[in-house]
């Protein structure tokens, strides 16, 4: 199931807006079952500026590698170091600890373009 509260892309991301600008991103569980073991991860430099849906990096698996694209437009804010050290905790708790960048949002609006988790359950065929 997933969480209630977060946005989601039609590219298994999702979003979860932590206060007034500022989100968290990260991958999706079904992204990550279907990806497998993930082994590396390439994550944009704080400061970059970002548009919704434009390339947020890269995320290697055992099987492939395949772009990350950023839910909203922003700033990044921050990149989680513990997932650049250790890739498997995307595969392990993609919803916690496995988020990959903190996003300052710069037009709130963008927000109405995701699925809520009702459409992206209907999505994936949940």
């Amino acid at each position: 199931m997933n969480p209630r509260e977060y946005k989601y892309t039609k590219e298994h991301e999702w979003l979860f807006i932590e206060s007034d600008r500022v989100s968290k991103i990260g991958i999706t569980d079904y992204a990550q079952s279907k990806l497998g073991d993930i082994v590396f991860l390439e994550l944009p430099s704080v400061g970059t500026q970002v548009k919704q849906f434009d390339k947020l990096g890269e995320i290697e698996s055992l099987k492939a590698v395949n772009d990350i694209f950023t839910p909203v437009s922003g700033k990044v804010l921050g990149v989680n170091q513990s997932v650049i050290n250790d890739p498997g905790i995307v595969n392990s708790d993609p919803y916690g600890n496995g988020w990959l960048v903190r996003l300052e949002i710069s037009d709130l609006p963008e927000v109405d373009n995701l699925m809520s988790s009702e459409e992206y359950d209907r999505f994936i065929g949940l």
